[in-house]
């Protein structure tokens, strides 16, 4: 793949998330492209789809856009069209966008590519840990929820549709979420990453319960 197209691409996706929530803005899809690249060093993928995958991913996220998700493939594939990428790469990184995300629900795609893999995990790993923690409490606060309620109990049984119409407090996210990412990596790159984020997310927690209960 020619620098350019890494160039032009991503001045598109930084162009396109101006003004985006700021968990899923430029930086998120940066640090995104930096771990999916961190992986592919251990993997025998297609790299260019990785990487435009990677900085395409979170264009138009469904959750900004009144649950579509065709939005974001949609704006992908046109792009790539005009930049002349081939049918074949371009149809591979709009399913990899289009399946990746997490949906709630327990709900596993019917779609995956080693490719995807790769960049799921790279999302996956931005989703936890200290920056997961930040991401989490900072949609949050975009969303005006509460940070926690012990009245509301975690729904480990929510439909797709009732992940995506959740209100509740932002605690909950890691035990319907963040918690369960750990044993959906991929990758042994991303599942090695993902379990020291784990244990820190875990001790965020325990030490927020504390503080909440007034044991510390």
């Amino acid at each position: 793949m020619s620098l350019s197209l890494v160039q032009k691409t991503t001045e598109f996706a930084k162009t396109t998330l101006q003004g985006a929530e700021a968990g899923h803005d430029w930086a998120h899809t940066e640090r995104v492209l930096r771990n999916a690249r961190l992986i592919l060093e251990a993997e025998s993928a297609d790299g260019d789809v990785v990487e435009l995958a990677a900085i395409l991913h979170d264009i138009a996220d469904a959750k900004f856009h009144n649950g579509n998700e065709e939005l974001g493939p949609k704006l992908a594939g046109e792009f790539l069209k005009q930049q002349g990428l081939d049918d074949k790469r371009t149809e591979h990184v709009c399913n990899i966008i289009r399946h990746m995300s997490f949906k709630g629900g327990n709900e596993n795609s019917a779609w995956t590519s080693l490719e995807m893999e790769i960049v799921q995990d790279a999302d996956r790993l931005d989703a936890i840990g200290a920056i997961g923690i930040a991401r989490a409490f900072q949609y949050g606060g975009f969303k005006n929820r509460s940070l926690y309620n012990p009245e509301i109990a975690p729904n480990l049984t929510m439909s797709k549709a009732a992940y995506r119409k959740s209100d509740a407090p932002t605690l909950n996210h890691f035990y319907e979420k963040l918690f369960l990412l750990k044993d959906r990596m991929n990758t042994s790159i991303g599942k090695k990453m993902a379990l020291d984020r784990h244990l820190f997310m875990e001790e965020f927690v325990n030490q927020f319960l504390a503080e909440w209960e007034g044991r510390s």
